[in-house]
């Protein structure tokens, strides 16, 4: 079983972040990359998943008291610590990780549905698959808001693409968290994976040791799966911050978020300051898998973020 060394974790974490720029990493240091790798290819990983929390800055969690366990995660594999939303509220930036822009939208509309082509057309273009699991959610294709309002459509992006909202086979993989136990524990991973934590467990609605516990007792079994330990990856990331912080040639963003890489293809201890976004994100999930390339996620002020998986420099 893998085990995350939390005794050491957070001192390590202190110690990276303190570094200057131009900083060489140290014996019991990560190494800190501040400049894109070059000619670098990402990984064609077996799987992908993909986690969101919910509007917290970086500086809230990390080395937070209340976050041992994702700080711990970050400690064991990578770090993007300059990794920002790109607006506000919530639903633009669930719009943009799955369809490379945010069309506009600029509020939590429950009715502001797309035509665009999204993460899953191209998914399957390439004939690949993908899943969406989500907690507290009614029912598989489930429309609005759960009626306890654990889950709320703005936190779901899949249902807001008329191509996968309207077709009910593509929207039969919107289902309750429940079934990726099951899945995991069988084998049947699709390729990309994404899980939707409910209100409070995505510390929307709750504390963040709220959040952070849940995660503790659900990454385990994604963490321990043949999916993910057959080169896969997980990226856990928060959609929004409390400011307007950030990156990549936009004046203006969703806020600096704390972003944690894990793969058994990564490089380990590692801890990244190059500006990256939820474009980002998508463009190296994109790259990934050779897909193309949607939207913004297009741009050249967008890196992927290679230098998770970059052989270490030589000194």
């Amino acid at each position: 079983m893998r085990r995350i060394a939390l005794a050491l974790a957070l001192p390590l974490l202190a110690g990276v972040l303190m570094c200057p720029k131009d900083a060489v990493a140290k014996p019991g240091y990560a190494e800190i990359s501040t400049q894109a790798e070059s000619q670098v290819a990402v990984p064609a990983f077996s799987h992908i998943f993909l986690l969101l929390l919910e509007n917290k800055e970086f500086n809230r969690v990390f080395r937070s008291p209340g976050a041992p366990y994702l700080n711990a995660l970050a400690a064991e594999y990578g770090l993007a610590s300059q990794y920002y939303a790109v607006a506000h509220p919530s639903l633009p930036n669930y719009l943009a990780l799955l369809g490379a822009d945010t069309f506009g939208v600029a509020s939590n509309c429950r009715a502001c549905y797309q035509s665009a082509a999204s993460l899953p057309d191209q998914l399957e273009a390439h004939g690949r698959t993908w899943k969406a699991y989500f907690e507290s959610i009614p029912r598989a294709c489930y429309a609005g808001d759960s009626p306890d309002e654990l889950y709320v459509q703005k936190h779901n992006p899949f249902v807001y693409f008329d191509a996968i909202r309207q077709d009910a086979t593509r929207c039969g993989r919107i289902v309750p968290l429940e079934e990726l136990s099951a899945d995991l524990a069988s084998g049947d991973v699709a390729d990309f994976v994404w899980i939707g934590p409910n209100m409070r467990s995505s510390t929307h609605s709750a504390p963040i040791d709220t959040g952070d516990r849940w995660l503790a007792a659900q990454l385990p079994e994604v963490l321990q799966s043949s999916a993910f330990e057959n080169e896969g990856l997980l990226v856990v990331t928060y959609d929004e911050g409390d400011s307007d912080a950030g990156c990549c040639g936009r004046t203006k963003g969703g806020g600096h978020v704390m972003t944690v890489l894990a793969s058994p293809l990564g490089r380990r201890g590692f801890t990244s300051d190059i500006p990256h976004d939820h474009y980002s994100l998508l463009r190296t999930i994109e790259d990934a898998w050779d897909l193309g390339y949607l939207g913004h996620a297009a741009d050249p002020s967008n890196a992927n973020l290679a230098e998770f998986f970059a052989p270490p420099r030589s000194p």
